[in-house]
């Protein structure tokens, strides 16, 4: 009982905490890029808009992370990735391990290999910002935090701010990027 009167208390101190980190993260204003990278995870709006950003021009390349596979049954992704694009060139990777650490070392990978210094992320809003510290030590250049247009319920906002706090707190044992 003492328990959960703690918690109840607590809970307003920890939702308005998650607020800058998970509801409204630090986004930037676009600007042009070596390549657009769009992270895996639920929800598929993102890779529409990383589309979209290469479409309009951002970026003559473009990283879609598959964490599910090549052989997914997510349209979204496995379409494109199976689709030649006109204008810029799409690439698709399976993350190894299929994380936002994995993510971060096939994008330091490629950017070494192919000279990146500035590149757009895209992720979904209560990512950003978790996403934003495990890129920054991964690569060396300039990234610039997207957020996708995904609609969340009060229930998914309620998971994800204990999925990205679990997140923030594996990051501490994980420091080998």
């Amino acid at each position: 009982m003492l328990a959960a009167a703690a918690v109840l208390a607590l809970l307003p101190a920890l939702v308005g905490a998650g607020l800058p980190v998970y509801v409204y993260p630090q986004v930037d204003p676009l600007r042009k890029a070596d390549a657009i990278v769009v992270l895996g995870g639920n929800g598929v709006d993102r890779y529409r808009y990383g589309l979209e950003l290469a479409r309009q021009g951002y970026a003559p390349n473009v990283l879609f992370s598959n964490p599910y596979g090549e052989y997914t049954d997510i349209d979204e992704v496995r379409e494109p990735c199976h689709t030649p694009q006109v204008g810029f060139t799409l690439e698709c990777f399976a993350p190894d391990p299929p994380t936002t650490l994995g993510e971060g070392r096939e994008l330091r990978r490629v950017a070494a290999a192919r000279g990146w210094h500035t590149v757009i992320v895209v992720t979904m809003r209560p990512h950003l910002s978790r996403a934003r510290y495990i890129l920054a030590e991964c690569f060396s250049g300039e990234l610039v935090m997207r957020a996708s247009t995904e609609r969340f319920s009060t229930g998914y906002w309620a998971w994800s701010y204990l999925y990205q706090t679990a997140g923030y707190l594996r990051t501490l044992t994980e420091r080998d990027c």
